[in-house]
């Protein structure tokens, strides 16, 4: 697992100042030459780091793979990423230049309607293996956008995620407000995000705001109450000046119910905030189901009209059957099949 401070300190030790460490991780980042600006790196470097450039070059180069391309529509794809060790986590390439990246191999909060979780945490991501999809991404086409929402809970890993944040903002040339950070609430996150000098955009992960059902939905998620996640979301939303996106996975006859519309409501009017409604993606062996699409939009419709801005946001994973943490799944199934009769 490779962090970006150990790699900022093994070029110091090689001699490093501040602008080459720049110039290298910029370099990366963005898929472009070290010499695309400025002097090139054989006269730019120190002597020692020009000697290790072509091995640090190749262990970046080697933190992730594509594994397998599953194209969904125009500009949406998802990547099945393999790493270093053998582990594979997904990305998943979005309209306008967007991608959501994984923080986590596998998840502890235990979703039920999410596969990411059915196998529990199984390790934790480097800030450079976290980069590294967006690497990956890039040599693909433009990244401009980077959510934090694939397989993990961010706040689980948070000082990796957040370095990452921090490289990704700074040396990425990626919009603060284009970096967004999805949580199902944790009071350090609350604490840590202000004190960033690259302050994302905040999700949230509400899914019912009936303690019980969620309790029943994020089984290992926080037990903090919704109204005190939405206050402490409000202040950070006010601080940043970034909306908060608040996140629905519908799921019929659970929580697309009139009851939860009204609590909506009652907890979010007046609140900087935005309604992300994202329909349930089937996942084998679950017997939940997403609900018509006439409630789903009715639902948006209903919110939207009490002055509560509202959209659906589809799954991309929809008409690949590629839910988060599937694609991992069925990958890992075929592999080990493939195993057994060599």
């Amino acid at each position: 697992m490779m962090r970006i401070s150990y790699l900022r300190q093994r070029l110091h030790d090689l001699g490093a100042k501040p602008c080459h460490t720049e110039r290298l991780l910029r370099g990366w980042i963005q898929v472009c030459s070290y010499d695309r600006k400025g002097s090139p790196a054989e006269t730019f470097f120190p002597a020692a780091l020009r000697n290790e450039l072509p091995i640090i070059e190749a262990e970046l180069d080697g933190l992730a793979h594509l594994h397998r391309e599953y194209p969904a529509a125009d500009e949406i794809a998802r990547l099945l990423v393999k790493l270093a060790d053998g582990q594979m986590v997904e990305s998943v390439l979005l309209p306008r230049g967007g991608l959501c990246i994984s923080t986590q191999v596998g998840c502890a909060v235990g979703c039920v309607f999410c596969m990411s979780g059915r196998t529990g945490l199984l390790r934790q991501l480097g800030s450079a293996e976290i980069v590294a999809q967006v690497v990956l991404a890039r040599k693909r086409r433009a990244v401009s956008k980077v959510v934090f929402m694939g397989m993990g809970e961010p706040a689980h890993n948070l000082d990796n995620v957040l370095e990452a944040i921090q490289v990704l903002g700074m040396q990425g040339n990626i919009g603060h407000k284009n970096l967004v950070f999805s949580t199902v609430g944790d009071l350090r996150v609350f604490e840590r995000l202000p004190k960033e000098s690259v302050k994302p955009a905040l999700a949230l992960s509400l899914h019912s705001t009936d303690a019980a059902l969620r309790a029943k939905l994020l089984p290992h998620a926080p037990r903090i109450p919704v109204e005190e996640l939405v206050e402490h979301a409000e202040v950070y939303a006010r601080a940043t000046g970034y909306p908060v996106q608040y996140q629905w996975t519908l799921i019929e006859g659970v929580n697309d119910t009139d009851a939860e519309l009204e609590r909506i409501t009652q907890l979010l009017s007046g609140k900087y905030a935005i309604m992300n409604f994202i329909p349930f993606n089937e996942v084998d062996g679950l017997a939940y189901l997403r609900p018509p699409a006439e409630r789903i939009a009715a639902m948006a419709y209903a919110l939207n009209g009490r002055g509560i801005y509202s959209r659906v946001r589809d799954s991309a994973g929809q008409e690949v059957e590629g839910a988060c943490g599937q694609l991992r799944a069925r990958a890992v199934r075929q592999d080990a099949l493939q195993e057994g009769f060599s």
